[in-house]
Order: C-alpha cells, then structure tokens, then sequence
C-alpha cells in the first residue's frame, strides 16, 4: 500500500487529518485505505498512554507491533495510514527502509501546531484521554520534527489546524511518482530454473536473512517475506534458523520442488517448527 505516516506533538490534530485523509481516498479515489493507530495500539496492549509513554519497554513493545503490522499491510494498491505521534526519526527511517523493500511509494505529513496552543487543545480532551503536563512536556521535549532533506521523510507535508490538507498533491505523492528502487542487499534476484541446488540454497537463505533484518527492525511475528504470500509467523534466533534451513535443505534434494515454491514451502516449514 502506499504509506503515509502521520507525525506531531501531542494533540496537534494528527487523528483528524488522518479521519479527513481515509475520507478523501475512499470517497474521491475509490481507493481502500488502512489506518494502523497508535492510539488503538496503546490501549490494545492494556496501557493508558500516560502510563505508555512513562515507560521505554513498553514504547518499544507496541512500537514493534505496529512496524509488524504496516510490514503486514504494506501492498502496491491500496493506501496504508500509520497514525501516531512518530517522535522518533529513527523510527520514520526504519518504516521507510521497509516501504522501500517492497518499492511503496511513502510521504509524510507533519501536523504542525506550537506547543501552547496543542496544551490548549489537549486540557479540551476528556480526561481519560489527556496527557499529564510531565508526560506532554517529555513528548514534546524529546519531539525530532520531520525535515524534507531526509529521504525518509520526503516528501513532507506540514499542514496547521487553519490549513487545508493538499489532498491532490499527496495523491499524486502516493500515486504518479515511480516506486523507489529497494537497496540491492535487501533483493532476492529473479530464480533460475538452471541449478535447482543452487536456487534452493539461494532462496531458503533470502528467506532467512528477510526474517532477521525484520528482527533487526523490531519485528517479532507476522514477517513479511518477498515475493511470498504467506508471512514467517514469529521469528527465530540464528542458530534456530540455520539448523532449521540445514534440515530443509535434506528434505528438499531428495524431492525437488518447482523453483517458484521454494520461498512458500520453506516459509510453511518454519511456521509448523518455529
């Protein structure tokens, strides 16, 4: 799916753009959209988000969660909306490293707002959805703004509550720019059909160097692998997998399997034995 990701302050309006956004693409473009949301996101994992933001582990945990899920929903066609405060740049550059590997086209849109007049909005909330003063202050302390010098946030939209969001523009954004060519080390080159041995050495080893780069990324379950519809459905360490391919690799030289099902047999093996 094309990507956007959403980024902001704390109750700079970022769920609003985001209710607007799916509006426009689904009524004006026909287009199915997905809204992954940190808010629902927080409260799923059993947190409040004062509580949530107070802790670290807890951050990385639905943040993983979250980076499973748009690595889940990550598609050519339809448009993927990941809304949340995504305060942290390093995070905005893991989600574009994975948006680049399955060539989706991605733009950012910064929901800009100073700081007194989002403190205003957020006293407005009902109470059990406001942020405490400590907790706001931290986010917005520890806020890195997006910055269009960074592929990975480019292109940017910043938009504040008295703008209209460029819906053509992000459009085209999404839709009449080439996909981005993914980073050669991350590619599985097309299979030969002349050296069997060496295919299934060459994707069983694809597959697995997928399921640790997603480890890499935070990525514990539902991994998306290449060119394969099924997903790697918790990962494993090194050793698990190493000893896993070697066994696959025995099975499979006694009975040779068709070169385009080597990836979808051996993602089913390891979902039966992880």
């Amino acid at each position: 799916m094309p990507l956007i990701v959403i980024t902001g302050i704390p109750a700079s309006g970022k769920t609003s753009r985001t209710a607007e956004l799916k509006e426009f693409f689904e009524n004006k473009k026909g287009t199915k959209v997905e809204v992954i949301s940190e808010r629902d996101a927080i409260v799923k994992a059993g947190y409040d988000k004062n509580t949530y933001y107070a802790d670290s582990r807890k951050e990385k945990s639905v943040r993983s969660d979250i980076k499973s899920n748009a690595q889940r929903l990550l598609s050519p066609h339809d448009v993927l909306i990941i809304d949340g405060t995504n305060y942290i740049k390093g995070h905005r550059y893991e989600i574009y490293c994975m948006s680049k590997s399955y060539k989706t086209p991605q733009c950012t849109i910064h929901c800009d707002l100073p700081v007194e007049h989002a403190w205003l909005f957020n006293e407005r909330l009902p109470e059990t959805e406001r942020y405490t003063r400590e907790i706001f202050d931290a986010l917005v302390m520890r806020y890195e703004p997006p910055d269009n010098k960074n592929r990975w946030d480019s292109p940017l939209f910043a938009v504040t509550p008295e703008d209209e969001l460029k819906l053509e523009e992000i459009y085209c954004a999404l839709y009449k720019v080439k996909a981005p060519k993914p980073n050669m080390s991350t590619q599985s080159p097309p299979l030969s059909s002349g050296n069997y041995l060496y295919e299934l050495d060459k994707v069983t080893q694809d597959v697995v160097t997928a399921i640790l780069s997603a480890k890499q990324l935070g990525i514990e379950n539902d991994i998306k692998i290449p060119g394969c519809e099924t997903t790697v459905e918790r990962s494993g360490n090194t050793p698990q997998l190493t000893k896993l391919r070697r066994q696959f690799l025995t099975y499979s030289k006694m009975q040779q399997i068709e070169p385009n099902q080597i990836a979808l047999l051996f993602v089913q093996y390891l979902n039966k034995s992880l």
